[in-house]
């Protein structure tokens, strides 16, 4: 096996980097402590082909390949999480690529990467979290159109963002469960359509987080996502294979970011007339850091390499969302550890990190969600 990257892989990290050193440091505090999303750094990035990086260059996508996406949410995350999720604004642009009709691509996905545009996908809801399939929100066809009625919660850019796609209940009938549900794009705007930010987060505060309702909200026929209804379980499913490892990516990210902290820090500090990083424990603790984060790094660009191929395999998915998540906590708080006293202080980002480090473990699939898909793909349903 060939782990090199290649020379344009290379590029593409390195600009992410060099954006994310130039841009994010002088602001990262600022967006956390008002809780505001980083609005002009944003539409820098946009212009740079750092958001929506995966549609195609049909759509007026750059076209690039989910292995070069989870290098661009590394390499933001390292810097700072909470201005790292910027590359978010296009989360439900994958929904419409994989299942939309030609003329909701068309429609839609070039709006993403130019930044005429930012898009939320509203899944979760109040009573419906790692069971999406309980999700309530109901759209019931009114002649040429659809009835939206429901809530829906912890949705990304969700006051913020100008189309929506949302998780609908379709057939309520039904007695498949897998075969009960669609989505559809909301347009900002509309009649009945509010979005009301979550405030007061214990971290990622300069992402965008709100609370979703829909109140006998109307969209077309031709806003729903693909030609027939309840196929919204298997999009969804393909959904959260993606962008399970773009999480996965921001905890390796925050990891590799707290880890060259952490080794900047025992360097400098002095203890006892000498550097901290002279004493052996300091040492085992960095070369812990240092070997949790390669082995996640290396797991979860295998299974971006395993879709950029098209083989979506859900246990390697699950593996590597799960070990980053693990690995992105430990790091953050081993690196917070080494800072003693001053790593409790906002004055130090290390505290910012280790605040925004623990979502990693909660959204796009709990660990414990993780670990059930990790069973059931080795013992089967029991």
């Amino acid at each position: 096996m060939d782990f090199r990257l290649s020379d344009t892989e290379k590029d593409i990290q390195q600009a992410a980097r060099e954006f994310a050193e130039k841009e994010f440091p002088d602001v990262a505090r600022e967006y956390d402590e008002k809780e505001e999303f980083p609005m002009p750094v944003w539409k820098k990035a946009c212009k740079l082909g750092f958001v929506g990086g995966f549609i195609k260059e049909e759509y007026g996508g750059p076209g690039l390949g989910f292995t070069e996406v989870a290098m661009i949410m590394e390499e933001f995350w390292r810097v700072d999480p909470g201005m790292g999720n910027l590359i978010l604004t296009a989360f439900g642009a994958e929904i419409i690529q994989y299942f939309g009709t030609e003329e909701q691509k068309k429609k839609y996905l070039p709006l993403v990467p130019s930044g005429k545009a930012i898009m939320c996908c509203a899944i979760t809801e109040p009573d419906a979290g790692s069971d999406i399939l309980m999700a309530s929100a109901t759209a019931v066809k009114d002649g040429n159109e659809y009835v939206i009625n429901g809530s829906k919660m912890f949705i990304t850019n969700g006051t913020i963002a100008d189309l929506a796609v949302v998780f609908c209940l379709t057939d309520q009938k039904s007695g498949n469960r897998y075969k009960r549900h669609s989505f559809f794009i909301v347009e900002k705007g509309r009649k009945g359509f509010e979005a009301s930010k979550l405030k007061g987060k214990m971290g990622i505060r300069a992402s965008d987080t709100a609370e979703l309702t829909f109140n006998n909200v109307r969209v077309p026929a031709e806003n729903l996502i693909g030609e027939k209804e309840n196929d919204g379980f298997k999009q969804v499913m393909q959904l959260l294979n993606i962008n399970r490892l773009v999480a996965g990516a921001s905890g390796l990210g925050v990891a590799q970011g707290a880890f060259e902290k952490a080794v900047n820090y025992v360097q400098q500090r002095k203890q006892f007339g000498k550097s901290i990083a002279s004493n052996q424990g300091v040492q085992f603790m960095i070369a812990e850091m240092a070997a949790k984060i390669e082995v996640a790094r290396n797991t979860l660009y295998k299974a971006c390499w395993l879709i950029d191929q098209g083989k979506f395999d859900p246990m390697i998915i699950s593996i590597a969302k799960l070990f980053a998540g693990l690995v992105g906590v430990s790091v953050t708080n081993d690196a917070l550890q080494l800072h003693g006293g001053y790593g409790f202080l906002a004055e130090y980002d290390i505290s910012r990190y280790y605040r925004d480090a623990k979502i990693v473990e909660i959204y796009e699939g709990s660990r414990e969600i993780e670990k059930m898909t990790i069973a059931r793909e080795i013992l089967g349903r029991v």
